[in-house]
This record gives C-alpha cells, sequence and structure tokens, in this order.
C-alpha cells in the first residue's frame, strides 16, 4: 500500500490552498484525492459562462429533501479541481467581522476576525484597497468591475435614488451598503483555487493529484485515522498515511465521509447499519445556507453579454430582525432566468432577494450505507418563521427597485412573482414556493466547544487522532457573505495548524 505524509479529501476551495501550501516542505510526500476530473472547461473559465456549469459533469447534481413549499431543490456543488470555487459567480466577500467574532466568544478561541485577518490578507491581491485590511501580494486576484454592465449601473442607481447605504468595500472599514463587489477574475479569466494555488505547482514531485478518485471510507485502527479507501476510475484502491488526513470534502461531502467510517450520531448510523467508530452527535448537524428568490422580469430587447459573473453589483442590507450586521443580500442576474419551474421570459433579468444571516438550521444525514448514495441533504430554507420575515422583506425592495424611474429603460414587465400576486399573504406563499438556495452550505462539522461541536480549535476530529476537517463545514455560524473567502482563509489557517 502506498503511504504519503498527508492524504487530503477533496481538491475543493480549502483543499487547493492546503496542497499547495503543505508541499512546500519538500521532506513531505502530499497526495490529494478529488472525485471530479482535471478538466477545466469554457463554463470554468469564462467569467458570464458560470452558469453552465449547472447540471454538467462539474456538478455534483444532487437534490435536497422537500423546502418550505418549493419541494425539492436543485444542490449544486462542485465536483472538480477548485471544487465549488470552479464553478461559482466568483465573488470575493468577506463575511462581516462580528460573525468571526462571534465563533470566537461562543467556543471557537483563536477563530475571530483579528486572527483570521492574516489569512484573509495572505490569499488575495487588491489594488486601491486599504492595505491594513485587504491583501496586496496573494496568489488570488480579487477586484471589482471597472466597466459595470449598464444594468449594473442601473440597479445602483436605484439603490442610491432610494436613499439605501453605500460602501465602497464590503470586506473593508464599512461592511453594509450596496457595493460594486470584489471578483476573482484576472485577465477576463476565472481565478479559483486551483488557478491559483494547485496548477501552479503540480510538478512538485512530493505532490500526487488523483482526479476521478472518490474516497468511500476512512481507515481507522484503534482510535486514528490511518488512510482511506477510495474508487479510482471505479476500482477499489486504498492508501496509507503517515502523519494525518485531512478532510475537505465540503459542508456535504466531509460529515458523508465521517459518518460513512462510523464517527457520527450513533442512533442514525446504526439505522442505516453503520457500526460507530466514534460517537460524535454534531456531524451532520447545524447545516446553514443563505435561501434565495428571484423576482424575474422582462427587458424589451436582449441585454449586452456582461464582462464580469452576470451580477457585479451587491447590496448588504439590513431588514428589522438584523442585529449585529446586515442580514439581506440584494442582486441582478443579468439573464432571462425565471424560479424553477416557472417559464422565463424571452428577454430579461433577475433581482435576487438572499437572507444571508438566517436563524434556520438544517442538516446531512446518510440514507444508506452505500458510499455512491447521495447523502439527505435538508438546510432547511425559510423553516424558521423569522427567515421568511426576512424574505418577504428583501423581495419586497426588490420588486419596488425594479419599478424605480433608474430601472424604467431596461424593465418591460414584472413576469415572477406575477402582477396578480398582490397581498402580502399571497407574496408570501409565493416565496415559500420559490425558494431556493445560493448554494452556501456550510456548519455541518462545528468547530468550537460543547457537545455538538466536531472539531476542536486546531480543526482536529474529536475523539479521533491523525485526521481533522478544514472546510466550510467548520464554521460554527455561516458569513452573511458569499463564504468562498473565508473558506480560502480556514484552509490557509489549517496549513499553518499542521505544520505548526
Amino acid at each position: 500500500m502506498e503511504r504519503f505524509d498527508y492524504v487530503i479529501v477533496g481538491a475543493g476551495t480549502a483543499g487547493c490552498v492546503l496542497a499547495g501550501r503543505l508541499s512546500e516542505d519538500p521532506d513531505v510526500r502530499v497526495l490529494v484525492l478529488e472525485a471530479g476530473s482535471a478538466e477545466r472547461t469554457h463554463a470554468m473559465t469564462v467569467p458570464h459562462a458560470w452558469p453552465e456549469n449547472f447540471g454538467s459533469a462539474a456538478d455534483w447534481g444532487e437534490l435536497t429533501t422537500p423546502q418550505a413549499g418549493a419541494g425539492p431543490v436543485a444542490y449544486t456543488r462542485g465536483r472538480a479541481l477548485g471544487g465549488s470555487g470552479a464553478i461559482n459567480a466568483m465573488a470575493h466577500v468577506r463575511g462581516h467581522r462580528t460573525i468571526y467574532d462571534g465563533w470566537a466568544a461562543g467556543g471557537a478561541p483563536g477563530w475571530g476576525f483579528d486572527d483570521l485577518l492574516p489569512y484573509f490578507q495572505r490569499i488575495e491581491r487588491t489594488h486601491g484597497r486599504d492595505p491594513l485590511l485587504r491583501g496586496t501580494s496573494g496568489p488570488i486576484q480579487v477586484g471589482p468591475p471597472t466597466a459595470p454592465h449598464p444594468l449594473a449601473r442601473a440597479f445602483m442607481r436605484a439603490l442610491t435614488d432610494a436613499a439605501y447605504p453605500v460602501t465602497d468595500d464590503l470586506s473593508g472599514a464599512n461592511q453594509e451598503g450596496a457595493c460594486w463587489a470584489d471578483l476573482a477574475i484576472a485577465d477576463g479569466e476565472r481565478v479559483s483555487s486551483a488557478d491559483a494555488y494547485l496548477r501552479p505547482v503540480l510538478d512538485r514531485p512530493n505532490l500526487v493529484v488523483a482526479t476521478d478518485s472518490l474516497v468511500v471510507g476512512l481507515r481507522l485502527h484503534h482510535g486514528r485515522c490511518e488512510g482511506v479507501d477510495y474508487l479510482r476510475d471505479g476500482q477499489p484502491a486504498e492508501v496509507s498515511v503517515q502523519r494525518e488526513v485531512i478532510l475537505a470534502a465540503g459542508a456535504i461531502g466531509s460529515p458523508r465521509l465521517l459518518m460513512l467510517s462510523g464517527i457520527g450520531p450513533a442512533d442514525r448510523l446504526r439505522a442505516v447499519g453503520i457500526d460507530v467508530s466514534a460517537e460524535l452527535a454534531g456531524v451532520g448537524a447545524n447545516l446553514q445556507d443563505h435561501p434565495v428568490v428571484y423576482t424575474s422580469h422582462a427587458s424589451p430587447a436582449p441585454l449586452p453579454v456582461s464582462d464580469y459573473n452576470n451580477g457585479e453589483v451587491y447590496a448588504a442590507l439590513r431588514s428589522e430582525l438584523a442585529t449585529d450586521c446586515p442580514d439581506l443580500h440584494l442582486f441582478p442576474i443579468l439573464l432571462p432566468i425565471a424560479p424553477a419551474g416557472s417559464e422565463p421570459p424571452a428577454t430579461g433579468f433577475v433581482l435576487t432577494a438572499a437572507v444571508v444571516a438566517p436563524d434556520s438550521r438544517g442538516s446531512v444525514m446518510l440514507g444508506s450505507a452505500d458510499p455512491r448514495a447521495p447523502a439527505l441533504i435538508d438546510p432547511a430554507l425559510l423553516r424558521d418563521e423569522r427567515d421568511l420575515d426576512r424574505m418577504q422583506a428583501a423581495t419586497a425592495i426588490v420588486l419596488e427597485l425594479a419599478a424605480s424611474p433608474a430601472m424604467a429603460q431596461f424593465r418591460q414587465a414584472q413576469v415572477w412573482p406575477a402582477p396578480n400576486v398582490g397581498s402580502p399573504a399571497d407574496l408570501r406563499t409565493w416565496i415559500r414556493n420559490n425558494v431556493g438556495t445560493y448554494y452556501h452550505p456550510a456548519g455541518t462539522c462545528r468547530l468550537g466547544d460543547g457537545p455538538d461541536a466536531v472539531v476542536d480549535v486546531q480543526l482536529q476530529v474529536r475523539g479521533v487522532t491523525g485526521l481533522r476537517v478544514a472546510d466550510a463545514s467548520v464554521m460554527p455560524v455561516i458569513p452573511n457573505a458569499h463564504p468562498n473567502a473565508t473558506v480560502l482563509a480556514i484552509g490557509e489557517r489549517a496549513a499553518d495548524l499542521i505544520r505548526s
């Protein structure tokens, strides 16, 4: 059996960071196992083409359990080098600093904003930002659009005309308001963590990246993780580890693999016929995501093609339920699309309402001991009534903005919700029936202390040696922003913890 110092499960956002950093030491051997392929397609490269990734070979193609009134919801996540960061919309935005300070105060000392700031700075290369808060020499070049789409300009104008706050940097000192958001785009192409951290070092003799390799179990012996079992092109294989196995398979993949290996809530494991190796009640619990609603509008003519990500501008705003930070995101999608199951207009655009500080909590569970069977994914969209209140407020705002004078030249008619959805009660029903997701799962291997914590502050799995988790699953509370920047910082922090 081949032996490595480190085995990284998943070449997603954090996994690529870990592979690049750990293999900097020529005296250690690093193996990365990725279920997807190494292909970098047109849709994964050209910024405006990212929607083409949905349903492609780079998408796990899963569904949730039934959500609110919408039924099962498509749950896109990346299956490729770079993971979801290779197929997402490239937004590079930190959560509000109070989110991370809440992690530290809630049982994860050393994970507050000031602790994470050096890692946020390490990952990014910005120009014209505050160098006390932003990075200037990292591997991932990020920046706002320099020639925004005319409809994005109109949306920004509608926000300012309505007196909503404006900021010049959602990752800077003022993290509230409408902003031209930083995008991970350089020279007209996406910059994923695979592009920045992994592909440039694939020639290192101590780094092996095995794609089309689905990890199906952890090899445990007397409480220690000694390797992994996987399928390479469908054929069984195994590898042993000298130092550590690091799970970076994401908020769905990491808890799923722990449970398949007997690490998790004992009653649920036994219910599907899995022997318990380590009882950890919190594995798969605490799933959080950002619910979204698409309001769809017809335009009098086809819109120009976006030079960026079909969005370009984001507004981080507060509902009446907000506490320490904005809890809503509003943004355009510069394409004629509609809520799932509805007919989109021939030409048009979407104004999106999202709840980014949700109170709802869901779960990831196993429906079967078969490692190739999909997990039972329940992000609990709008399950807490407060999230429905927030979404109703956000949807009302975007509908008002769509009808504003600033948007008049682009908006011919409101398509969804249908114009006869007029009363607040009707709007709430429509929202429940059409809710979707921002595809931001987090929290299922919670970092911290207490009976539901899965990993300690060193990211080590409780009760098992030689095993860590480093991805979005360790977040105790989801950031009120796109999580990719935070996952990159977790990967950098994890590399330092492991090397020390």
